[in-house]
């Protein structure tokens, strides 16, 4: 051989030893460095999520969110077609941010990398040929979804920020849930994270706070949607519908100077019955008999019966990544102890330290149309993968607040006050409709209006609550108008 070819063979031999070398120490000496580094992670994670189209979340048989090819690094993007009328329930599912709400809460299963799909991912080994992630379909009902939506974002009193939540009372069904105001997701999925970090600043920096799910995740004084829960307890104590109270104009709670007096408007007599009492939404009569009959500790025993205190988890849910908010009723005690009288006064009308979310505010009414007992909310009715159901919700009972002969009671007593007293506004033509309106105070900021209820026809028990925050004047009305609207869409 002559030295010309011993030369290149040399060379060779060395650019085969580098390369060698080179490899273990990318192989061996580096690879926990690339194990660890974030930047180089991020980039492979993403580039494997996104090269399976992820599942649809689905209402109606239709996709309200979905996963598109595109001819960007990252082979699908995520959309949602119907905007911001699902946003608070899909939530999004964001390259650089995660995912919120189903999106997160189903993520194994959108994603295709939950356990059920582990025939499929041994087939594709094989075949090379990806499936998709699976398909959630939702327990909204888009008519109800809609109706709930416009009518809380058009609202006549201009109240920018609001909830609705109707369910299905006899499942537990969430039939619509929405927030306002709320927020396109489109904007938060895109490829361009300098553009969708803006977005969220932006909406982090909006003093609405449109990311929060107001329906699940806040928690507001009920003002005298509160009454329904008090009525219970009165009823569970021996009270009837027709037992006589006394109201009158004003009411000054022993230890105080405050003196509670009736909304303007509402005629309370000295005497007055616990049905007629609610109907009315007389202030004097709840205030009066919460301390001097009922007590504090039987107050508390019942809001803890209808789930104040305790955590509402939707089923499939028990990481709590919907952020439901606890709702409470405050202590009612003073600093020795003792029951604080004027505190428990003013918490008999949902005021004081009381507290409640739209979502118990409609396990409330649900529990009373549903014979007492209150079924667990839930959002995910089925699981798809490959049109085949691995998992359908089945219904079950989370508590029973009351017994069957106070739910019926307390179901005349709503219907009467729709029918007779301040919640006209919610009547639905060939319907039973029963309820109870809400004006909360909110210290120097205007009240909140509220109204929680439910409805009845052909067998189908619907019960909704509507917040309208900061409403002012007229916002209970309102509020009520809404929750008429949304059970007529509801039972159709």
């Amino acid at each position: 051989m002559n030295a010309p070819l011993r030369r290149v063979g040399v060379v060779v031999l060395v650019l085969f030893g580098l390369l060698f070398a080179n490899l273990n120490w990318q192989q061996v000496y580096k690879s926990d460095d690339y194990r660890t580094d974030d930047q180089h992670n991020h980039i492979r994670v993403q580039a494997q999520e996104y090269e399976r189209a992820r599942g649809q979340i689905v209402v109606d048989g239709s996709p309200v969110a979905k996963s598109v090819e595109t001819t960007d690094t990252l082979k699908y993007l995520r959309q949602y077609p119907e905007g911001a009328l699902y946003a608070h329930i899909v939530g999004y599912k964001s390259v650089d941010f995660g995912a919120t709400n189903v999106e997160r809460m189903e993520n194994d299963f959108l994603a295709g990398t939950a356990d059920s799909f582990l025939d499929d991912r041994i087939a594709e080994a094989f075949t090379g040929k990806q499936s998709p992630g699976g398909n959630t379909l939702l327990t909204l009902k888009k008519g109800v979804q809609e109706t709930a939506y416009k009518q809380l974002r058009d609202n006549n009193v201009g109240a920018d920020r609001g909830a609705v939540v109707a369910l299905d009372a006899s499942t537990g069904a969430i039939l619509a849930a929405t927030s306002t105001p709320s927020f396109d997701p489109n904007k938060l999925t895109t490829h361009n994270s300098g553009a969708v970090r803006e977005q969220i600043n932006k909406l982090d920096k909006d003093p609405d706070k449109p990311l929060i799910n107001r329906a699940f995740s806040e928690i507001f004084p009920p003002g005298s949607t509160f009454k329904v829960v008090v009525s219970a307890a009165a009823l569970n104590n021996g009270v009837r519908p027709d037992t006589v109270l006394k109201g009158g104009s004003g009411y000054q709670a022993p230890d105080t100077q405050q003196v509670i007096r009736n909304a303007p408007g509402v005629v309370c007599p000295d005497n007055i019955t616990l049905k007629q009492a609610l109907t009315v939404s007389c202030n004097t009569a709840f205030s009066r008999y919460g301390v001097e009959q009922l007590g504090a500790d039987k107050l508390k025993e019942a809001a803890a019966a209808f789930g104040f205190g305790q955590q509402n988890n939707l089923t499939r849910d028990d990481k709590n990544l919907f952020n439901v908010a606890v709702s409470e009723t405050g202590t009612m005690e003073g600093p020795d102890g003792n029951v604080d009288r004027p505190a428990l006064a003013q918490s008999c009308i949902g005021q004081r330290d009381v507290k409640m979310s739209p979502l118990q505010g409609a396990l409330i009414a649900a529990s009373v149309v549903n014979g007492g007992d209150q079924m667990r909310p839930y959002i995910v009715d089925t699981l798809q993968a490959d049109a085949r159901a691995v998992y359908h919700a089945q219904p079950t009972v989370l508590r029973k607040p009351i017994n069957g002969d106070v739910a019926a009671q307390l179901q005349d007593m709503m219907i009467n006050v729709v029918e007779n007293g301040t919640g006209r506004n919610a009547r639905v033509d060939g319907a039973q409709v029963g309820g109870k309106t809400g004006t909360a105070q909110n210290g120097d900021a205007p009240d909140h209006g509220w109204f929680i209820g439910f409805g009845i026809k052909d067998g189908k028990k619907v019960a909704v609550a509507v917040l309208l925050q900061n409403a002012g004047s007229g916002g209970s009305a309102e509020a009520t108008r809404i929750a008429g609207e949304v059970l007529k869409a509801a039972l159709k």
